[in-house]
């Protein structure tokens, strides 16, 4: 069995996708992006080799709970693994993402190992 590695970032903030790609390429992962979650949905349904999506949660136009919630509504792409990672570190708001529709939730600044680890376990 091959490990899927590519690893789609959808975050508006392209120092946030710089820092993820740069620590995830050192690991392994091949990383592409995508700077607006319409774009992000996008590339998802036109590239079967992306394994999973690192969703950032607060950008303009559609947020990633908005993001999310076409995501896992549309056929061919609804159970590609959606890891949330976010600022949003607050009471309630990683039980918001998962509700949404997330598989997992990583706060910023991000945990490398702990992301690695999440990465590799909805990969495998």
């Amino acid at each position: 069995m091959t490990l899927k590695k590519k690893v789609l970032i959808i975050d508006d903030d392209s120092r946030n996708i710089f820092a993820l790609k740069a620590v995830l390429k050192a690991r392994g992962f091949h990383c592409i992006s995508a700077s607006r979650a319409m774009e992000g949905i996008n590339m998802l349904n036109n590239d079967s080799g992306i394994g999973i999506v690192l969703m950032d949660m607060m950008m303009p136009d559609m947020d990633g709970y908005e993001a999310i919630y076409k995501i896992r509504n549309t056929e061919k792409i609804a159970l590609i693994p959606i890891i949330a990672v976010t600022a949003q570190a607050m009471l309630g708001d990683r039980e918001k993402a998962l509700a949404a529709g997330a598989n997992n939730y990583a706060s910023k600044p991000v945990d490398v190992d702990l992301l690695t680890g999440i990465l590799n376990r909805h990969l495998a």
